[in-house]
């Protein structure tokens, strides 16, 4: 069951997700070689409370920490821990927060130091695919529209789309109805409506796009062939004007 929101509640949500916003450009101010996934988490954690926000990833089905920070070729739920960042690493930060009862998420992939200009290319083209796919976020169109735009412009570029992890909608909960793939066929699936909050996230591979999860800990998901992954994700809202981001990159980019 889709669950549309009201102006205000919209508005709410946007609180939630501004709060993520903020949380990913912290969390980046830290990023750097010689630093550990676990102190990033830890500071991530400390900030959404100190602003009064809880971080959903924490406890979720069992998930140990506040962040998932996934580096190079693990594409999302990546577990912090003891792993140093170093020199080269692309890092994806994906935060979920509630904020007074309403729900934001976003994600971002941060370039440590000097990089490789394939890797590079590959977090920009991902990048671009998020705001192609949000571009598709109007009444009257449907989720397949979405996941069309953003499957072609990735591989228009020579890159895969993940297909076992996607999209979703947002706002009263972390994950709700419906999904939304990155890859699909144009006029499908579920019509989008006004009122319709969800969070679209491009998962990207510069190689295959067959994945692997941890038989160790039932989280984190690599590339199967070994290559970086890059993965960019903003909450929307399906306005009568069409789609409106309600997370922001604006903190991450002016103070990184």
């Amino acid at each position: 069951m889709i669950l549309l929101k009201t102006k205000e509640e919209i508005e709410l949500i946007r609180d939630a997700a501004l709060l993520v916003g903020k949380t990913l450009a912290e969390v980046g101010r830290h990023i750097r070689p010689g630093v550990t996934t676990a102190y990033l988490d830890s500071i991530g954690e400390q900030f959404i409370r100190d602003n009064g926000g809880i971080p959903l990833c924490k406890g979720y089905e069992g998930f140990p920490a506040a962040l998932c920070i996934s580096v190079n070729d693990v594409v999302v739920h990546g577990i912090p821990g003891d792993l140093f960042i170093k020199e080269g690493d692309n890092v994806s930060v994906d935060c979920v927060i509630e904020l007074n009862g309403y729900v934001g998420d976003s994600a971002y992939t941060f370039p440590v130091g000097e990089m490789k200009p394939e890797v590079l290319r590959l977090m920009k083209v991902t990048r671009e695919a998020l705001y192609i796919g949000i571009d598709k976020a109007k009444p009257g169109n449907r989720i397949g529209d979405i996941g069309h735009a953003i499957q072609m412009h990735c591989e228009k570029n020579g890159y895969s789309v993940v297909r076992e992890l996607c999209g979703h909608g947002v706002g009263f909960k972390m994950h709700e109805s419906p999904n939304i793939p990155n890859y699909g066929v144009p006029g499908t699936g579920p019509l989008l409506k006004e009122g319709m909050v969800i969070a679209i996230e491009p998962m990207v591979c510069m190689g295959s796009k067959n994945v692997k999860f941890s038989q160790q800990d039932g989280w984190t998901c690599r590339t199967k062939d070994g290559k970086p992954a890059a993965h960019f994700e903003h909450t929307i809202a399906v306005t009568a004007e069409g789609p409106e981001i309600l997370s922001s990159f604006d903190y991450i980019e002016n103070n990184n």
